[in-house]
């Protein structure tokens, strides 16, 4: 069963859109290596001051050697004004009968 893995950090969002705008191929690379390394769901939000990523994956191995594996993640960070660790979580499904979607 494949696990949900969010990742929150403090950061300006503003930065990350911006610096995807100014250079949307450094990112399409990084989701592109996630694909091919096992991410089934990929998405971004913000707060005024917070990052979040919400993914899914296999499991968590699948997620750590990706994240271990992908330079690129610490550098877009840092470009985002992160200056503290991730805090990331990852939850399992639960089948209670009310899905939406």
């Amino acid at each position: 069963m494949s696990m949900l893995m969010t990742l929150r950090v403090k950061g300006d969002p503003k930065k990350l859109e911006a610096m995807v705008a100014a250079d949307a191929k450094r990112f399409a690379n990084v989701s592109d290596k996630g694909k091919t390394m096992g991410a089934t769901f990929h998405r971004f939000y913000a707060s005024d001051d917070e990052i979040l990523v919400v993914d899914e994956w296999p499991d968590e191995g699948s997620f750590h050697a990706f994240f271990d594996a992908t330079p690129e993640i610490p550098q877009i960070m840092a470009d985002a004004g992160v200056t503290e660790p991730p805090t990331i979580t990852f939850y399992r499904k639960l089948e209670l009968g009310d899905d939406i979607g």
